[in-house]
């Protein structure tokens, strides 16, 4: 590629400084090499953005196990199981939620 003036060659590598540079701030608490070699630390920040995506779903299904066992408990509190009750409420038409339903067990 063949540049006609400066800036434009100068342009490239201020654009390859902040990204480098992001790269370094979002591996700052890594250790050893994985924080200070750029193409070490791209890996090791690719497979943290990984982890961080399947922690949000593994997150999501750990809150939703906790409403469970909360309204689970609190059926069991009045002699009943957490299949009868859910199954009761809909034969009912009571449409409510599992984290309202969670509160309210609480």
């Amino acid at each position: 590629m063949v540049f006609t003036c400066t800036v434009l060659c100068a342009r490239r590598d201020f654009d390859k400084y902040w990204k480098r540079r992001r790269i370094f701030q979002l591996s700052a608490h890594f250790e050893g090499r994985k924080r200070n070699c750029y193409s070490v630390a791209v890996r090791y920040v690719h497979r943290a953005f990984a982890y961080t995506t399947n922690s949000r779903k593994l997150k999501k299904k750990a809150v939703r196990r906790r409403w469970i066992d909360r309204i689970h408990a609190g059926a069991a509190e009045f002699g009943s199981t957490y299949e009868a009750l859910i199954t009761g409420l809909g034969r009912c038409h009571i449409s409510l939620n599992h984290q309202t339903l969670s509160n309210l067990a609480v």
